[in-house]
């Protein structure tokens, strides 16, 4: 894996050598500024290119060559008439004369009255700005309605130091607007206006601005409240099961070492040693929830050094989606190592259908809503829709480059790999689970292992869906990885606290049961989602899909995750005491 490791680490190096190289202008000198999409402000997934709304359009257009990542967010970088020289002051340019018959009229009325705003960027900085400006019925002389402005006239504000762009902003002028509330033809004149300031911020503190909003004293506040809670929830997990296994665990041992006959029946766990190593049902699947499990979470580690290193950044264009498709595509060799060596340690054959199960397991379900998703934007004509090009070089990279680690890494997993050394002889027949309580069982179980780590996480999972599918901009990856280290911490206490009380009751079926209750916490997410889309101003069938079926697809994930990181932490428990019991 050493390989794959120098690869990602060259490729993170040579993006962020790119992402981070200043480029420096001469008075007057252009500087390029693509037009890029319009929307609606609070339906994040229902853009549309920036000239199916009439504004003022050149003869010819030009589309930008955009990267896979830049596609698949969405962006449709084209040329504009806008012309904004380095550090040239302009007043009342005109952009174009314009009729604007009543269809365009009613596009713009419409677009005003749903919050449309439009994108640029300029020297890689994105700018926006409202198409439009609603004067409600209260402020109206006439008293008949809303009246419907459209800006006539766009400000740019840019800033410099030295021979480099810092910061640029634009608004539309609300002095100079059209009426469009009525139905009527328009000629209209479209200008706008440049201003230069030299500022002393340096280049490399340019992208702070759009940090701001993380670093109010409020949102810090609430980021700092979210660490301290899930600290705290980690510190009275910890202080539980260190009680339980001081009192229970060492009492159990201490007693079997004696051997007193009349305490024997106090110590249940030990009764199920010949079962509790014995192969779960279903051996593929399972090995393909840890192997898939393994590489999502190889997937979220890696981003978070990409954050570290300055890689991934607000407005990145697209480089965060190319950095997790292109890990994602690496990373195909640990599922396939993963699943390939657990399976193999148990059953001789058969291993590749672990394997291909591991292959499918995420990529199937997300693949399937991705197309509904991508139908669905075809329909509406949104810039979400993947072009046909995109999708043949996204399939041809995963056929030539995942599937091909993924057999090669399970093959080198099943060949490497020894049988598994358990600590005891498992009986040929199983000992029959006696009859438990209610709160003993999967459901109970479940809640409880999901509840407490997503109460310890849930604001900074908030702040999660706010950024995914709002305007907040999540530019703290120290306190986001705090609370995905916490996340890690609680699934895996809870496994081994909740794996021994199941134990104790001479349950030795563990093995499903604690991906269960690892994976309940997606649960907890999902449904936190859907009290996220009901408090929020999303509406419509196109924004609808999108949001549940993208967080329907991110829950999917840290299931997996969290699943394989709860069997895994309940399997070294496992082997410890009875290890423990062994040498006893």
């Amino acid at each position: 894996m050493g390989i794959f490791n120098f690869l990602l680490l060259t490729i993170t190096l040579l993006l962020n050598l790119l992402l981070l190289s200043a480029t420096a202008y001469n008075v007057g000198d252009h500087v390029p500024l693509f037009v890029n999409k319009v929307g609606p402000l609070h339906n994040p997934s229902e853009t549309y290119q920036y000239y199916e709304m009439p504004f003022c359009r050149p003869e010819r257009i030009f589309e930008k060559k955009e990267t896979l990542g830049e596609v698949l967010n969405g962006d449709r970088l084209t040329n504009a008439l806008y012309k904004l020289e380095f550090a040239v002051n302009k007043t009342g340019v005109v952009l174009c004369n314009r009729k604007l018959d009543r269809g365009n009229v009613a596009k713009f009325r419409d677009a005003i009255m749903n919050d449309f705003y439009f994108q640029m960027y300029y020297d890689d900085l994105p700018l926006w700005a409202f198409i439009g400006k609603v004067e409600d019925e209260s402020w109206v002389v006439d008293g008949k309605g809303p009246k419907y402005f459209l800006f006539k006239h766009v400000q740019f504000d840019a800033l410099y130091n030295g021979n480099q762009v810092i910061e640029i902003r634009a608004f539309g002028d609300p002095s100079q607007v059209l009426d469009v509330t009525e139905d009527v033809d328009f000629d209209v004149e479209f200008i706008y206006s440049v201003f230069w300031k030299d500022i002393s911020t340096p280049y490399k503190n340019r992208m702070d601005r759009y940090s701001q909003t993380s670093m109010m004293p409020i949102l810090r506040k609430t980021h700092w409240f979210s660490c301290v809670n899930s600290i705290v929830m980690i510190i009275l997990v910890m202080g539980l099961l260190t009680v339980l296994f001081m009192r229970h665990l060492k009492n159990d041992m201490r007693k079997w070492s004696v051997g007193a006959e009349d305490e024997e029946k106090e110590v249940g766990w030990k009764y199920i040693h010949s079962d509790v190593f014995r192969c779960p049902t279903n051996m593929p699947l399972f090995c393909a929830v840890l192997g898939s499990g393994t590489q999502l979470l190889t997937l979220v580690f890696a981003l978070f050094v990409l954050a570290f290193l300055g890689i991934l950044y607000p407005y990145s264009h697209g480089v965060i989606y190319t950095s997790i498709f292109g890990i994602y595509t690496l990373t195909s060799a640990i599922a396939g190592y993963s699943s390939a060596s657990i399976y193999s340690q148990f059953v001789e054959t058969g291993w590749q259908r672990s394997i291909l199960l591991a292959g499918l397991l995420f990529p199937v379900p997300f693949l399937f809503t991705v197309f509904i998703l991508n139908s669905l934007a075809l329909y509406f004509g949104v810039t979400a829709a993947l072009p046909f090009g995109t999708i043949f070089v996204i399939f041809l990279i995963y056929t030539l480059v995942a599937i091909p680690l993924l057999a090669i890494a399970g093959m080198v997993g099943h060949h490497c790999t020894s049988g598994f050394q358990a600590p005891s002889v498992t009986k040929k027949y199983r000992r029959e689970i006696p009859l438990l309580a209610w709160y003993r069982k999967i459901p109970a179980e479940m809640f409880l292992g999901g509840l407490l780590p997503f109460s310890a996480t849930v604001l900074e999972f908030h702040h999660l869906c706010a950024t995914v599918w709002g305007y907040k901009i999540s530019t703290l990856p120290g306190i986001l990885f705090i609370a995905f280290a916490s996340l890690v911490i609680l699934t895996t206490m809870l496994s081994v606290g909740l794996t021994f009380f199941q134990l104790a009751v001479e349950d030795h079926e563990w093995w499903w049961r604690s991906v269960l209750r690892g994976g309940s916490t997606a649960l907890f997410m999902f449904a936190y989602c859907i009290y996220f889309y009901l408090k929020s101003n999303m509406s419509g069938v196109l924004q609808t899909f999108f949001f549940f079926g993208y967080s329907a697809c991110m829950c999917y994930a840290f299931f997996l995750m969290l699943g394989a990181l709860s069997f895994r932490a309940s399997l070294i428990f496992v082997r410890h005491i009875y290890h423990g019991d062994k040498s006893e």
